[in-house]
């Protein structure tokens, strides 16, 4: 088969073989990735119609325990200026949000301690019970199966726990000695199986990456079945070890997006933060590639600037409002709307609603 042929096929069967994911990938043009745009944009219409939900991030932490390569908030960064917000500053955030129509907040900050259990669990509790009529998602990384379970049992519906890089060497040339890529397959699988709506994610670009570990991406991707999928272009920050570092390409990056529409058709998939950092009309072509989710900004602005993960950080200069408005008018400008709603994970029928 050529690839126009693989293409076609996933669409209609929803996988390839190992070796067809590694033919597509290593050998795909700007045309193979139109048509994937193409053929994926008509699978979300037909799942979700021209709507994509907003979720609110709320940077509510840059201190991490961790010293990951490629990562401004990095541990060893000690130009990084850290801070640490309050419950009632996050609760302040939530409210600003809510008003502006967000229904889920994406509470994510590095792997910092003084956020223990108890804090953490308690902070989601008062979420939920102020805003009963919204999803809390997390991101904040690695915790055992029993803290998992705490903050399920508070509240939490979501978390997001990108695995970065399927290639357990690959893992170990991005990370620290201290952190496993075995450890944070055990997180992925503890936070499925205890009933989180569960998400995952690679960078694209990163320093050593091939075309044969994205081919392996998708086929991790296609087995988990998680119920989001977080991508993004590798973006170096000039405080950390990769600060020389070439940028992932935000062509693969689209194209990796349509892959993962044709493969999981009701995923909930974000045009991220980094793909409208690498280009002006990333977050658009993210749409029109398959994509159905975007995430604000809804952070204090004193603090954006200094939750800078990668270098050039879009949307750091916006209040929450004309953050809000600014997206409104891109995906407008593309036949699109944003939608007030939870959005929630929803896995349909092939008969049900089928392009």
């Amino acid at each position: 088969m050529d690839n126009r042929e693989l293409l076609h096929k996933l669409h209609e069967e929803q996988n390839l073989t190992p070796e067809q994911w590694r033919q597509l990938l290593g050998s795909w043009t700007e045309e193979d990735r139109q048509l994937a745009a193409e053929l994926a944009r008509a699978v979300a219409q037909a799942r979700f119609g021209r709507d994509i939900f907003f979720r609110g991030i709320v940077e509510f932490t840059n201190y991490c325990k961790n010293n990951c390569c490629y990562c401004g908030i990095r541990r060893g960064n000690e130009k990084a200026v850290r801070y640490r917000l309050t419950p009632e500053e996050i609760l302040e955030c939530c409210q600003e949000g809510y008003a502006l129509g967000y229904r889920t907040f994406v509470l994510q900050g590095g792997e910092d301690g003084w956020w223990t259990d108890q804090r953490l669990s308690a902070l989601v509790s008062v979420i939920r019970e102020t805003f009963p009529d919204c999803a809390v998602t997390l991101s904040v990384g690695e915790r055992s199966r029993e803290s998992y379970q705490r903050l399920f049992d508070a509240g939490a519906e979501r978390y997001l726990l990108r695995h970065e890089t399927i290639s357990e060497a690959h893992y170990g040339r991005l990370h620290p000695p201290e952190l496993s890529w075995k450890n944070r397959m055990r997180c992925l699988r503890d936070l499925k199986e205890i009933g989180y709506q569960t998400g995952c994610g690679c960078m694209v670009g990163t320093p050593g990456q091939t075309p044969e570990m994205l081919a392996e991406e998708m086929q991790f991707l296609t087995a988990f079945r998680p119920q989001m999928i977080g991508l993004g272009p590798f973006l170096p920050h000039k405080d950390t070890p990769f600060r020389g570092e070439k940028p992932g390409s935000p062509e693969t990056t689209l194209f990796l997006l349509s892959l993962c529409r044709l493969a999981l058709p009701d995923v909930l998939l974000p045009s991220t933060t980094a793909l409208g950092t690498a280009r002006d009309d990333g977050r658009a072509l993210g749409v029109l590639a398959g994509a159905n989710v975007i995430m604000p900004n809804l952070s204090p602005r004193s603090v954006r600037e200094k939750y800078m993960l990668y270098d050039n950080k879009a949307g750091t200069a916006l209040d929450a409002r004309a953050g809000l408005e600014t997206l409104g008018r891109q995906m407008e400008a593309i036949g699109y709307r944003l939608v007030s709603a939870r959005g929630d994970y929803r896995e349909r029928d092939r008969e049900e609603k089928w392009p």
